[in-house]
Order: structure tokens, then sequence, then C-alpha cells
């Protein structure tokens, strides 16, 4: 969560009410049961790490305005070049994806494409793994499942990349 509001504030300061109702729409119904006070625990907790600040701005004295350190950009810039298969969260992607194209960091074609990089080195390496063991061990059912798993991770993959190229090809043309 920490590092989806930091993209989100990379592209340009903001309160925290904005930062909730972004995320619930970006997460569709999965969002409908954040808590609303989580996105202001959040803020507090960057802010003490030096990754956020509070701007002063015009309005009711209780709308807080945060904006990114500079050590809270490079966590950005961190974050989203990391690739952490198998154990990805796929909400965590999503809102990565998401993130970086909303506050135009990355581009999410470019990010699924690293991330099935790293999916098909690990496939590699579990049917190689697979394929030394012997006919009906039990580590070779456990690295069945890790390729299965790989598999349907890269066929989610594929999908995000699918849809990710419409929106871009759509904001082109208009």
């Amino acid at each position: 969560m920490q590092d989806v509001v930091l993209a989100m504030l990379a592209k340009e300061p903001s309160h925290g009410y904005h930062l909730r109702e972004w995320l619930r729409r970006t997460l569709g119904p999965l969002g409908e049961s954040m808590n609303a006070g989580q996105i202001y625990v959040t803020l507090a907790r960057l802010e003490r790490a030096g990754l956020v600040v509070r701007e002063q701005t015009e309005g009711p004295p209780d709308r807080k305005v945060y904006a990114l350190t500079p050590a809270g950009q490079q966590r950005v810039t961190t974050w989203l070049t990391e690739v952490s298969w198998p154990k990805q969260d796929l909400a965590e992607l999503h809102l990565k994806l998401a993130a970086a194209r909303a506050a135009r960091l990355a581009d999410p074609v470019e990010l699924v494409a690293a991330h099935r990089r790293e999916l098909l080195r690990r496939l590699r390496q579990a049917q190689r793994a697979l394929l030394a063991e012997p006919e009906g061990s039990v580590a070779g059912l456990l690295l069945e499942g890790v390729a299965l798993r790989l598999q349907s991770d890269l066929r989610w993959l594929r999908a995000c990349e699918q849809f990710w190229s419409r929106v871009e090809n759509k904001a082109e043309d208009e």
C-alpha cells in the first residue's frame, strides 16, 4: 500500500481522500473492504519515514495535502523496477501498473514485459529441475505445481499486456 500511495503522489501532491477514492476505483470490488482510515495511517507512516511531507494549502485546515520527498521519489523508482515473482501479489502488481500509468512514471506494458521475462526464467528453472527429478518423486510434484503456477501467471500477464496496450492505443487516438 505504501508504494502505491507514493507512486500516486509522484503524479502530483494530493490529500488522503483523493488517494483513497483512486484506490477504491482501481481495485473495484476488492477495494470495497478497504478500511477508510488505512490511507491516513499509511500517509502518517510515510511522513514519519521522511518519504512524504505535508504542504501548506488553502482550504479547510483538516485537509492535509502530501507531496513526495526525494527519498520518496527514489523509493517509487525502486518499486517500479522490482520484480518479485512468484510471490507477487496480483493486486499489488495491478496497482503498480495502474499507478505507473496514472502518474506517467512508466509504461505498464514495459513493466509487464519485465515481469514476463522473470517468470519465463523461473519457469525454465522449474522445468529443468522437474526433468532432473526421478519419476514419482515428492519434490517433482511440488516442482510441477510451481511450473503450473508460473504458467498461470504468464497467462494473466498476457491479459495485462493486452489491456494496457489497448489503453495506450486509445489514449494515442484521442
